[in-house]
């Protein structure tokens, strides 16, 4: 597989930056969605943790239940897009392997 010890660890060298590049990568991650209304702007980390919410003036005007229905439209959508972020991170970086 490998003819000399040098190209053994060249090739684990190159594994272990890239390794560490993905890591970067997807610590990197973030993603914004809004309601379909723009009335609540949703920011979350690669994890999905919320990172910042921002609202229009809109919001002054909804029901309870409109506010949380904008509420969870806005975060689950960017919390989709980060993931699906990560995943395709992911999957660029088992295909890269595989080769």
């Amino acid at each position: 597989m490998y003819e000399t010890m040098d190209d053994l660890v060249a090739s684990v060298q190159k594994r272990l930056y890239r390794m560490r590049d993905l890591a970067d990568d997807m610590a990197a991650v973030t993603a914004r969605e809004s309601a379909p209304d723009d009335s609540i702007t949703a920011e979350v980390d690669g994890n999905g943790a919320l990172l910042n919410l921002e609202f229009s003036q809109a919001v002054s005007k909804m029901t309870p239940e409109q506010f949380e229905q904008a509420l969870l439209a806005a975060t689950h959508g960017a919390a989709r897009r980060a993931f699906t972020a990560r995943g395709e991170l992911i999957t660029a970086f088992n295909e890269e392997v595989a080769e």
